[in-house]
């Protein structure tokens, strides 16, 4: 990309994938012409205009951006003096500059294989939730255990997952989950789940179709479906939450059906915030 925008000699240089036009609803959509300079740029529109060469795909910026240092200075001055702008990249900063300078679109695509490669957006709760169900499929695309490419990042140092079988209860089962570090699973069932670091699941609870932040407690003999729990959440004993909708009330549910769980929507503390 960095290459591209240099042999272009270009101002900017906007990432971008192809995306259905339904999809394409939810992006900022560029226009291109034969060279892939920027003709247009439409924040969410309602009628998104096709890629060249197709008559149901459209590129669809990803939010990443290549700019020149002194074009960027030059353009957040202009957008500062400009009374109505919204202060935004997709409303203001990329379609005012289009008519002047020189943008361009870099697809996102495999320079070996030239397919489109791996990006997802998470910016709606269902879209995050989706993005980590995809990981717990046989066969995911991004595969986080594929040695040649390796994800390096920042990861704690815990000890590896405990998973215990409790006096009373059923021989716990862990079926298509990613069980982080720290984490320790009581005779619990576990199915699609995703639990980030130290996690607790007491005995009898089942969750299914989950995704767990860091420290959070699980009491005993809960059902959860469906969900994402916030850092530092302690789910009482017995708690049923994805299954009754006047139930999840208390929740944020989305149109999606995904449960979102807070500390504060269960009238705890969020330990983020002391």
């Amino acid at each position: 990309m960095l290459a591209l925008h240099a042999e272009r000699q270009a101002d900017m240089t906007v990432a971008c994938v192809e995306v259905s036009l339904e999809e394409a609803r939810g992006f900022g959509v560029m226009a291109v012409d034969a060279q892939g300079r920027v003709e247009r740029f439409d924040e969410k529109p309602k009628q998104p205009i096709p890629m060249p060469g197709s008559t149901d795909r459209a590129l669809a910026s990803m939010g990443i951006y290549v700019l020149n240092t002194e074009f960027l200075y030059d353009e957040l001055i202009r957008d500062a003096r400009d009374r109505e702008s919204e202060r935004d990249f997709g409303h203001n900063i990329i379609p005012d500059a289009i008519a002047r300078s020189r943008v361009y679109a870099y697809p996102f695509r495999d320079p070996e294989t030239k397919e489109q490669g791996f990006w997802r957006d998470v910016g709606t709760v269902d879209a995050y939730w989706s993005a980590n169900m995809e990981l717990v499929d046989p066969n995911p695309e991004l595969d986080l255990y594929d040695s040649t490419w390796p994800i390096l990042t920042y990861q704690q140092q815990l000890p590896s997952a405990k998973f215990l079988a409790e006096a009373g209860h059923p021989q716990g089962t862990v079926s298509d989950s990613i069980v982080s570090g720290g984490c320790v699973v009581r005779s619990g069932r576990l199915s699609r789940s995703v639990l980030f670091s130290s996690v607790t699941v007491d005995a009898g609870s089942e969750l299914e179709e989950c995704v767990v932040f860091p420290g959070v407690t699980v009491g005993r003999d809960c059902r959860i479906r469906k969900a994402i729990i916030d850092v530092g959440c302690k789910i009482p004993d017995g708690a049923v939450i994805g299954e009754d909708p006047k139930d999840d009330a208390r929740f944020h549910v989305t149109q999606g059906g995904v449960v979102l769980i807070t500390p504060e929507m269960l009238g705890q503390r969020n330990p983020q915030f002391g």
